[in-house]
């Protein structure tokens, strides 16, 4: 697969501004007006919004149509930064979301919404991920919405993955300390619980429970979440320890997406991107002059 452009994103905006392109929709409104809100970022949400902006401007070209868009608090820097590319580049273009979140963010953008029942081939999906290993595997699914947004990532030609310097490790499990997201049938969960705890090596294994309100997390679909810690040995393997989850009964999706993605952008606390590609190549975007 051909690497995508080597050329700089255009991050000249200050980090202590967010930019919030809107879509005004009058009918005398021909451009995309810019609305700049001062408002200061942390080092953390200007390095997401780097790897954001990075990803976008490399792999978001005229040609693609189909674009979906993932989960997490780096997707809505994605959306901006499509946003920004203006009303002409976007008339014709359909957006897909992995869940409700992502559902607002497309319609609050004026963008046009779309469903993988309608566009089963997607040219590109960027998504957010809780953690990714040196070979791109990733963790998914802190959001519960790993099941949809490993169809999307499926479903697309190319799947790129954005994120900020502290989800960038050797080995899976190594700051995401929650365990692997799965999502069970809620008739099973107890069972499924049952067998991670004894035959997966999963003790700590808990049902994810709910903060806003009474009882266990819901995910989109209706269905629970367990989050299952490994050990080390698991989850350098993490395909297989993938499949094994999988093949529990009652088990839905895990949230391990392995030899899935093409690249990963990490916006780093010096303004840096780092780039890992799926052939183990490794690029650093320096930070703007």
């Amino acid at each position: 697969m051909p690497l995508p452009s080597q050329n700089r994103a255009d991050l000249s905006a200050p980090s202590a501004t967010r930019i919030q392109p809107v879509v005004v929709g009058s009918k005398d409104a021909t451009e995309t007006v810019v609305d700049t809100i001062l408002k200061p970022l942390s080092t953390i949400e200007s390095a997401k919004r780097l790897a954001a902006y990075t990803a976008v401007d490399r792999h978001v070209k005229p040609e693609h149509i189909v674009i979906g868009i993932g989960s997490g608090s780096t997707v809505p820097y994605v959306v901006e930064r499509i946003v920004q590319q203006g009303r002409e580049a976007n008339k014709d273009r359909v957006f897909i979301p992995t869940g409700f979140q992502s559902k607002e963010l497309i319609v609050s953008s004026n963008l046009n919404l779309g469903d993988v029942d309608q566009y089963p081939t997607i040219d590109v999906t960027l998504d957010g991920a809780d953690e990714v290993d040196r070979d791109l595997n990733c963790i998914k699914g802190g959001g519960a919405c790993h099941l949809r947004e490993k169809v999307l990532a499926e479903a697309a030609r190319t799947f790129i993955l954005v994120a900020d310097y502290r989800k960038n490790v050797e080995y899976l499990g190594t700051n995401f300390k929650p365990g692997v997201p799965i999502e069970v049938v809620p008739f099973a969960y107890a069972k499924v619980l049952q067998n991670l705890h004894h035959i997966l090596g999963s003790p700590k294994a808990t049902l994810r429970m709910a903060v806003a309100k009474a009882g266990p997390v819901v995910s989109d679909n209706g269905n629970f979440i367990i989050d299952a810690p490994f050990e080390r040995e698991h989850m350098e393997k993490p395909y297989d320890i993938m499949a094994r989850i999988k093949m529990l009964t009652g088990v839905v999706e895990v949230g391990l997406f392995c030899h899935m993605a093409q690249a990963a952008y990490f916006g780093n606390e010096d303004g840096s991107v780092t780039v890992k590609y799926h052939d183990g190549k490794v690029e650093t975007v320096a930070p703007p002059a």
